[in-house]
């Protein structure tokens, strides 16, 4: 058997709920735990290690595209495997659920190509830098001012050039707030806010206009990513100001496509743990260059910062505290930026993530036989 005939010999599938280190909020909704969805394809004695973050059916229907669509093929077949996926939820809807659970096997058959064939995954992808920015994000409409203040200052003083905060939730609240933001972490570290869809378009260029003088570089979902023309409006008003930024609901390239059509936004986020993985990232990131847009990734920097420095006009990856949190907790070969900047570790195979099963045991919502 040659390494191109290697079947994907068994895949597992699991869930888990991690209650968050304090209750969490941003502008249109709240939680206090997050479910990371494992994916582990099983092929020559290695494991390929995918992962998304969303409900727990996600995984249920990943064991069902896995049974479908994968068991006894060919591990390299990458594009193959995508394809017949894609085909196998067509009458099911090939977004939300769907599309995340997709994302988790992709991920884990890249991860799995790259270990059977003896790289990183940025080597196999070809890199373009050898790390990539990282921004500091959390900032929850839950947390009281000093709390706010807390955890911005830290990253800056660990060396994060850029720091996110949430807002909306109570729009009265929402310019004190950036007050508070904008004073802890002093004059040379970027404020980015998002609204999380929160606003109206008249709201939303109201305290566009207002945020100016907090110097705020960055404004995340204004409004509705469904609502391509009231972003454009905004972005109309924020021009030469601010930037506009969406895209993290985006699940497929026709949705990316129809938004930078409609010039709605400044920088298109990308998510690869919901828009299809990393095959369906790099269409993604294919369509904004063709556009001439740069693109940002969005949460899960431990999968994020291989692919981005893989491709190109990439901005930075957004280091979220809930996700950093999870991803040091239970995967050994976890990452911290240093100086501002995320770098794949090009001496461990694939991304260089093995999951601690021992330490996530705990967490254990669901997993199949």
């Amino acid at each position: 058997m040659t390494m191109s005939d290697v079947p994907v010999g068994k895949v597992a599938v699991s869930a888990y709920t991690i209650p968050t280190d304090a209750p969490e909020g941003d502008g249109t909704f709240e939680w206090d735990s997050t479910t990371l969805i494992v994916c582990e394809i099983h092929a020559a004695d290695l494991v390929g290690l995918g992962y998304t973050y969303g409900n727990q059916a996600t995984a249920f229907v990943a064991e069902h595209l896995a049974k479908k669509c994968l068991l006894h093929r060919a591990a390299l077949d990458v594009s193959a495997l995508y394809a017949t996926m894609l085909r196998q939820v067509r009458n099911d809807g090939s977004r939300g659920i769907a599309s995340m659970a997709i994302s988790a096997l992709d991920i884990a058959l890249w991860d799995l190509r790259a270990k059977l064939l003896g790289h990183s995954l940025v080597d196999l992808l070809g890199p373009l830098h050898s790390s990539v920015a990282a921004y500091g994000s959390g900032g929850f409409t839950t947390y009281s001012n000093t709390q706010l203040a807390k955890q911005l200052s830290g990253w800056s003083e660990q060396g994060l050039k850029s720091v996110k905060m949430k807002i909306g939730a109570e729009p009265d609240a929402d310019l004190e707030r950036v007050r508070v933001a904008r004073e802890a972490i002093g004059a040379s570290t970027n404020l980015f806010v998002d609204a999380n869809g929160a606003y109206d378009t008249r709201q939303a260029i109201a305290f566009a206009r207002k945020f100016v003088d907090f110097n705020v570089r960055w404004f995340e979902e204004p409004v509705s990513s469904d609502d391509l023309d009231g972003l454009r409006r905004v972005r109309d008003h924020a021009a030469g100001v601010m930037e506009i930024a969406a895209g993290e609901y985006g699940y497929d390239s026709l949705y990316f496509r129809q938004m930078l059509e409609a010039q709605s936004v400044d920088v298109l986020q990308l998510d690869a743990t919901r828009c299809k993985g990393f095959t369906g990232f790099l269409e993604g990131a294919a369509i904004a260059s063709s556009f001439g847009y740069p693109i940002s990734a969005h949460c899960a920097p431990s999968l994020h910062m291989h692919i981005g420095c893989a491709v190109p006009k990439f901005r930075h990856v957004e280091y979220f505290h809930d996700h950093a949190r999870i991803e040091e907790m239970l995967f050994d070969g976890f990452i911290a930026p240093k100086d501002g900047e995320l770098k794949p570790d090009r001496s461990r195979p694939g991304m260089g993530l093995i999951f601690k099963h021992h330490d996530a045991e705990r967490f254990l919502a669901w997993r199949n036989k």
